[in-house]
C-alpha cells in the first residue's frame, strides 16, 4: 500500500505547488455576453458610417444633378432672328409714296384721294394728282415684291436655324437647356410670324392703294366731264331754215 500511496501524495504535492506558482495574470476569461455586445456596437457604427457616406453620394448626385439642368445652352438665335427681321423692315421704311406714319397717311391720302374735287382745284393739278397716285401705286408694288424676296431668302436661313435648334434640344444636358432651346424654337416661330404679318401687309397696302387710285380716276373723270359740260343750260338741238322756206 505504501508504494502507491506515495506518489499520488506527491504528484497532489506538486501540482499544488505549481498552481500556486502560475501568475494571476496569466488567466484568461472570456465573457460570451460582453463579446456580442461589442460586436453590436461595432455593426451599428459601420451601419452609421454607410449611412452617411450613402447621403453624402446622394447629396453628390443632387449637386451633380442640379448643375447639369443650371447649365446654360451655348447656343443663341436670336441676334439671328432679329437680323432677318430687320431686313425685312428695313425695305419697309424706306418705301417711297405714301408713309406707313398714320398721321401723315391721313394727310396725304386726303389731298391725293378726295371723295370730290372742289371747284378750286386746277386740271393741272388733277393731273399732277393723277401722276402721284401712279407712282404710289408702283412704289407699293415694289416694296411688297422686294419684302416677298426678302422673306424667301429668310426661309431658307431659317431652315438652317432650325436644323441647329433641333440639334442641340435632342443634345441638352439639363432641363434648362431644354428650355431655352423650346424657347429659342418658339422665337423663330414667332419671327416668322411677324415676317409673314408684313409680308401679308405690303400685300394688302399695294392692293388697297390700287383700289384708290381706281376710285381716284373715276372721280377725276366725273369732274373733268362735269367742267366739260359747264353748269347752264346745255345745248339743245333745233332746226334753222337756210333757204327761208316755209
Amino acid at each position: 500500500m505504501k508504494p502507491r500511496i506515495l506518489p499520488a501524495a506527491l504528484a497532489a504535492v506538486l501540482s499544488g505547488s505549481l498552481m500556486f506558482a502560475q501568475p494571476a495574470a496569466a488567466l484568461i476569461v472570456f465573457d460570451p455576453s460582453n463579446f456580442v455586445q461589442n460586436m453590436l456596437t461595432a455593426i451599428q457604427t459601420l451601419q452609421q458610417l454607410y449611412n452617411q457616406i450613402k447621403q453624402l453620394q446622394n447629396e453628390a448626385k443632387m449637386l451633380e444633378n442640379q448643375a447639369r439642368n443650371l447649365a446654360s445652352l451655348p447656343f443663341n438665335v436670336t441676334s439671328r432672328l432679329h437680323a432677318n427681321l430687320a431686313l425685312t423692315q428695313r425695305l419697309i421704311d424706306q418705301a417711297k409714296g405714301l408713309a406707313y406714319d398714320v398721321a401723315r397717311m391721313d394727310r396725304d391720302f386726303a389731298r391725293l384721294y378726295p371723295e370730290q374735287y372742289s371747284a378750286t382745284v386746277s386740271g393741272d393739278q388733277m393731273y399732277r394728282d393723277t401722276q402721284e397716285r401712279w407712282k404710289n401705286t408702283l412704289n407699293s408694288l415694289q416694296t411688297a415684291m422686294q419684302v416677298q424676296a426678302q422673306a424667301s431668302q429668310n426661309v431658307k436661313d431659317d431652315e438652317g436655324v432650325l436644323a441647329d435648334l433641333v440639334d442641340k434640344s435632342q443634345s441638352a444636358v439639363g432641363a434648362l437647356q431644354a428650355m431655352q432651346s423650346t424657347n429659342q424654337l418658339l422665337a423663330l416661330q414667332a419671327k416668322q410670324s411677324i415676317q409673314t404679318q408684313r409680308l401679308q401687309l405690303t400685300q394688302d397696302r399695294a392692293a388697297s392703294l390700287e383700289l384708290a387710285r381706281q376710285a381716284a380716276a373715276a372721280e377725276r373723270g366725273r369732274e373733268v366731264r362735269r367742267r366739260f359740260l359747264g353748269s347752264g343750260t346745255p345745248y339743245t338741238p333745233y332746226t334753222v331754215n337756210f333757204y327761208n322756206h316755209q
